[in-house]
C-alpha cells in the first residue's frame, strides 16, 4: 500500500463529471489520478446510480455503493438540478470555469436542456467536451441503450470467448466499460495539449463500441487482413503452440511457447526431447495443427508437479509461463505490493474506517498514480464550489430550498 501524494500532470485542470455508473466515472477517475480537479454533478438526491450498486448493502444504503466507490476517489461532489433554471444559471458559472466537459448521456440529452456544442463554446471557446456513449453520437444505432454486456455481444468479443461448445460467452469483467473509459481519457489528455499550444477547445465523440473493436487487436485484423474468420478457442493461442493454459497436479499453468527455442527448451526442461524430433511437432504449423496432441503430450509431465514448482523450475529457462491464479491471489502478489497499486484511504461511510482502491496503472517518474482523497459523499463540496463562483450563503440556502442544487 502507498501513501496518497502523487505526481500531478493535469495540476490547474478542471474537469466537469456528469457520468454515470462505470465507464465516464472510469474517465474522470484516471484524469484525477493524473491530478485534475474533477468536480462530479450529480442529480440532488440521487446522484450516480453507482452509489447504490455493489456486494456491500449497507454501503449503498448510505449511497457509498461499492461500485461507486471503485472510480471516484478524489473527486468534488456538487448536486445540481438541470431541469431548473438556477440549476442552469449555476451550470453555465461552472462550464465558463472549466476546462473539461465529461459526460455518458444518451446522444442528444444535453441539447435538449439547452447545453449543446454550439451553446457549451458560446459559454467557454476553449471548453474540451467528451461525450461518451454506446455507439456514438452518430449513425443507425445512436439512440440505443447501451450496457457493458450489449457492447460485449455487438462487438463480437462473446464470439471468441469460451469453448467452441460453450460460446458466446461474456468476458469477466466489464472489458469495454474500461476500454470506452480510457479511450475518453486519453482523447481528453490530447485535446488538452493542443488547447495548451492553440487555445482551441475540442468536441470529442467516444463510441464504447468503437473502443471495443480496435481492442480486439489481432482478433480483427485476423478477418480484415487475412480473411480468416475470429472462433472461441477457450485458453488457447491461435498464433501458435503450445501456447495456453495446461493442467499440472493442482492447478493450471499458463505456458506460452511462441518461438522454436522456446518451445525446444520446454522439451528440454520437462525430461520430453523427443517430442522436438516428432514429425507432428516440428515446426510451429506442425504444432497448431496437432496442438491437442501435443497439450496431451505435455500434461503427462506437467500433471507430476504443482505449477508454483514448474514456475519456479521455468523461470530461469526463458520459457513464458506463470501459474493462473484467483483475484485476490493477483492482488496479493509481491509485484503488485512493489508497483504501489493499492491505497488506503479513509472511508467517507458512516461508520469510518478505510478503504483499499486501485491507483492508476502508470507511474510518473519514479512513483505511482494514487487518488488524493476518498470518494465524496453526495453532494459534499456544493457548498464550497459554489461560493468559488461568486454565490453567497444565503444564495446557496435559497437554490437548496428551490431545489436547485
Amino acid at each position: 500500500m502507498t501513501d496518497n501524494s502523487s505526481p500531478r500532470l493535469l495540476d490547474g485542470v478542471r474537469v466537469l463529471d456528469m457520468t454515470n455508473v462505470l465507464s465516464g466515472p472510469y474517465a474522470g477517475y484516471q484524469l484525477a489520478l493524473m491530478g485534475a480537479d474533477v468536480i462530479k454533478l450529480e442529480i440532488p438526491g440521487t446522484g450516480d446510480l453507482a452509489r447504490q450498486l455493489g456486494a456491500d448493502p449497507r454501503l449503498s444504503g448510505e449511497n457509498l455503493g461499492v461500485s461507486f466507490l471503485a472510480q471516484n476517489a478524489g473527486k468534488r461532489s456538487v448536486t445540481v438540478n438541470l431541469k431548473h433554471a438556477s440549476g442552469r444559471e449555476v451550470f453555465t458559472r461552472l462550464l465558463g470555469e472549466a476546462d473539461v466537459l465529461l459526460e455518458n448521456f444518451r446522444p442528444g440529452v444535453l441539447d435538449k436542456l439547452g447545453f449543446g456544442w454550439e451553446r457549451l463554446r458560446e459559454i467557454n471557446p476553449g471548453l474540451v467536451y467528451c461525450a461518451l456513449s454506446g455507439f456514438g453520437a452518430t449513425g443507425p444505432m445512436r439512440e440505443r441503450p447501451a450496457y457493458d454486456q450489449v457492447i460485449q455481444g455487438l462487438a463480437g468479443i462473446m464470439s471468441v470467448t469460451g469453448t467452441p461448445d460453450t460460446a458466446p460467452v461474456r468476458v469477466g469483467y466489464p472489458v469495454c466499460d474500461s476500454a470506452g473509459g480510457i479511450t475518453a481519457a486519453f482523447a481528453v489528455a490530447a485535446a488538452l495539449h493542443r488547447k495548451l499550444r492553440t487555445g482551441q477547445g475540442a468536441h470529442l465523440d467516444v463510441s464504447m463500441l468503437d473502443a471495443a473493436l480496435t481492442g480486439m487487436g489481432w482478433v480483427v485484423s485476423d478477418y480484415l487482413v487475412a480473411g480468416r474468420e475470429p472462433v472461441a478457442m477457450a485458453n488457447e493461442n491461435r498464433t501458435s503452440a503450445p501456447s495456453g493454459t495446461f493442467e499440472t497436479a493442482d492447478g493450471q499453468l499458463n505456458i506460452a511457447a511462441n518461438k522454436q527455442e522456446q518451445f525446444e527448451t520446454l522439451c528440454r526442461v520437462l525430461g520430453r526431447p523427443e517430442l522436438m524430433s516428432d514429425p507432428r511437432f516440428r515446426t510451429r504449423d506442425d504444432r497448431k495443427i496437432h496442438r491437442d496432441a501435443l497439450r496431451e503430450e505435455l500434461e503427462k509431465t506437467l500433471k507430476t508437479r504443482p505449477a508454483a514448482e514448474w514456475d519456479e523450475i521455468l523461470l530461469p529457462t526463458g520459457v513464458p509461463a506463470a501459474p493462473v491464479v484467483t483475484v485476490p491471489q493477483a492482488l496479493r502478489s509481491p509485484q503488485v505490493e512493489h508497483r504501489g497499486l493499492l491505497h488506503r484511504l479513509p472511508s467517507p461511510a458512516s461508520g469510518g474506517g478505510e478503504l483499499v482502491l486501485l491507483g492508476g496503472a502508470a507511474h510518473v517518474d519514479g512513483r505511482p498514480l494514487a487518488p488524493t482523497g476518498p470518494p465524496p459523499r453526495l453532494g459534499e463540496h456544493t457548498h464550497a464550489v459554489l461560493r468559488t463562483l461568486g454565490y453567497s450563503d444565503a444564495d446557496i440556502a435559497r437554490l437548496h430550498q428551490e431545489g436547485a442544487i
